[in-house]
């Protein structure tokens, strides 16, 4: 299992920018899509599931969007990702391709997660 100490108020804030999305923005659900995404550099911010098993189907996203200079954020349940995208079922990861009204949120998480790495 993957454990990333990501803030309490910084999972709600992406779940926020999911919902926004998901209303007037782009995304791709799911490992592979997400992939395609980060892979053909359309991807502006990678959400993966912390519950994911086996953890080695999502350990190549963090690798590949360090490389596309993407910043990838974790959640605590692919249940509620899967809720936040407005899908009935749980998923593992999503790339957002088009921020839609929540781009000055993807923005600001992308910069908290950059002051997370120093």
């Amino acid at each position: 299992m993957v454990t990333k100490t990501i803030p309490k108020d910084l999972v709600n804030q992406v779940y926020e920018a999911v919902e926004i999305v998901r209303d007037t923005g782009k995304m791709r659900r799911g490992i592979n899509e997400t992939t395609k995404a980060i892979e053909r550099g359309i991807a502006k911010l990678v959400v993966i599931a912390e519950d994911v098993t086996p953890p080695e189907i999502i350990a190549h996203l963090p690798l590949l969007s360090g490389e596309k200079e993407i910043p990838v954020v974790y959640v605590p349940g692919k249940k509620e990702l899967g809720t936040a995208c407005g899908i009935g079922v749980p998923t593992s990861s999503i790339a957002i391709t088009e921020e839609g009204n929540a781009k000055v949120l993807i923005s600001e998480i992308a910069k908290r997660l950059k002051d997370m790495k120093k």
